[in-house]
């Protein structure tokens, strides 16, 4: 509400609307200076020169009256404020935001990374066991069948060339 933000926004609106009332008085009193003091020989000059100055002070939508003028100027630079520079607490919103994404895309990575692993060890871990299986099969006698392990490393070459 009436916080210290709020004070120094009206201050700042008072400030400006008596700047505006200040220029409003002296281009007035400027105009009455210059207007009866002109030598006729260069009237013209001066006239001419008067209505260039009052073209350059003047906006291109100067049919606005002065409290119209008054009550916009305000408002366009809070609008156009908003849109050109961000708040530091909309900069900390976004930053914290991207470090958000960032970490998330990140724990992603590991996780899939992670599965990957895990899916290459169990296979791994299947094939040995496959080939401990063949391996150590015996006949009825105990000893080691060599038919079996020769077909497994038949097969192995098979595979590799």
């Amino acid at each position: 509400g009436q916080g210290f933000a709020f004070r120094r926004k009206q201050k700042i609106q008072r400030q400006y609307r008596r700047l505006l009332k200040k220029r409003r008085n002296v281009h007035s009193q400027q105009d009455d200076q210059f207007t009866d003091t002109y030598p006729e020989h260069l009237k013209h000059l001066y006239l001419a020169e008067e209505e260039m100055l009052k073209k350059w002070r003047r906006a291109p939508d100067d049919s606005v009256s002065s409290e119209e003028k008054l009550n916009n100027a305000v408002e366009p630079v809070v609008t156009e404020r908003k849109f050109k520079k961000k708040t530091s607490n909309q900069k900390a919103k976004e930053e914290y935001e991207k470090i958000k994404a960032e970490r998330a895309r990140k724990k992603e990575e590991a996780e899939k990374r992670k599965q990957e692993r895990e899916a290459a060890q169990q296979l791994y871990k299947q094939k040995k066991m496959e080939a401990y299986k063949i391996l150590s099969k015996k006949t009825k006698r105990g000893q080691p069948n060599l038919n079996l392990q020769v077909e497994f490393l038949l097969q192995k070459i098979q595979k590799n060339s």
